[in-house]
């Protein structure tokens, strides 16, 4: 089958004609129909996440068609449509499993990362963290929702249920969250790379209510926000934007670092805190949400021999929504 391999960090993905997978038990094996490109791929190429499984095959945004099953898996049958996002497994009996938080279990495994990703034409994965595709949605659409969609909707949820709400770093994810926070009829604010006309008319199109540069203040004080971008200068900033008793929440798996700021900016019972990875449960709410939004989501479509170049697009900003790789 087809690949795009990751042999080291810093390097270039190589073209490879690797085996087509078998399922293990309670496993899939998908037939890819689209797969979308993360920053978190970028953290891994990289090298700012330092213990991928090498080589290596990216991608953790999985639209695929289930073609066999490993012995004790029935929950899909052949020739349904899944998706398969960042978390692939997880133990089922740790604390954090048993309790509700299997995104912070000790022994997880992310696809893209530590299981082969969705840069290839096969794929196999756990039949527990596979999950229908809703009607409606063509593959390269869908894919988007399995990680901006479900990290966005995990960050929204901590975010609480403040009207205001900031989005630092308008792509993928926010694009997506500022349509589910409208239809919650929230008011969105977009902070974009500071001169970014083209991110500024892209947030006020999705509905923002003001875009402004990232060193700017917005025109009232916000209940919460939320960082997408991966850039520690923006939390003191973020923090600055919120009123007293305000949520700011990062989004990211990586992040530079965050700079010192003072305690006043975090006074008045502020709060700041992360996000880590997805539970099912939000797989499951999120994915039955979507389709009633409705979330549209903005993609450009790649072919998988032009991965590098999806990541590269993404490094440099010249993405407008999402990137996936689409595999006819």
């Amino acid at each position: 089958m087809r690949s795009m391999v990751l042999d080291a960090p810093r390097r270039p993905l190589r073209p490879a004609e690797l085996p087509v997978p078998r399922p293990g038990p309670g496993q899939l094996r998908l037939r890819v129909r689209a797969c979308g490109v993360c920053r978190t791929d970028l953290h891994v190429v990289d090298g700012a996440l330092t213990r991928p499984k090498l080589p290596l095959v990216l991608g953790h945004q999985i639209v695929g068609i289930v073609e066999e099953s490993g012995s004790g898996a029935g929950r899909h049958a052949a020739g349904s449509r899944v998706g398969v996002p960042w978390l692939g497994w997880t133990c089922g009996e740790c604390a954090y499993c048993l309790s509700g938080r299997e995104n912070l279990c000790r022994r997880a495994r992310f696809t893209g990362y530590d299981l082969d990703g969705g840069y290839a034409e096969m794929a196999v994965a756990d039949e527990r963290f596979c999950f229908p595709i809703p009607e409606g949605y063509p593959d390269t659409q869908a894919a988007p929702l399995l990680c901006p969609g479900l990290i966005g909707w995990r960050s929204l949820k901590l975010a609480g249920d403040g009207e205001r709400l900031g989005l630092y770093g308008f792509g993928a994810a926010a694009h997506i969250v500022a349509q589910v926070a409208r239809h919650q009829g929230r008011r969105v604010f977009a902070f974009v790379r500071p001169g970014s006309g083209a991110a500024r008319r892209f947030a006020l199109e999705m509905g923002a209510a003001w875009a402004g540069g990232s060193d700017e203040a917005p025109p009232e004080a916000l209940d919460a926000a939320i960082i997408f971008a991966p850039a520690g200068e923006l939390v003191p900033l973020a923090l600055r934007a919120v009123g007293p008793g305000g949520v700011v929440v990062c989004g990211g798996i990586h992040m530079s670092d965050i700079p010192s700021f003072p305690y006043a900016r975090l006074w008045e019972e502020r709060v700041l805190r992360s996000v880590a990875n997805l539970t099912r449960a939000d797989a499951e709410e999120f994915l039955a949400l979507a389709p009633r939004v409705p979330v549209r989501t903005q993609v450009t479509s790649y072919a998988l021999e032009a991965a590098d170049q999806a990541l590269d697009d993404l490094r440099s900003g010249r993405v407008r929504g999402s990137a996936v790789i689409a595999i006819p």
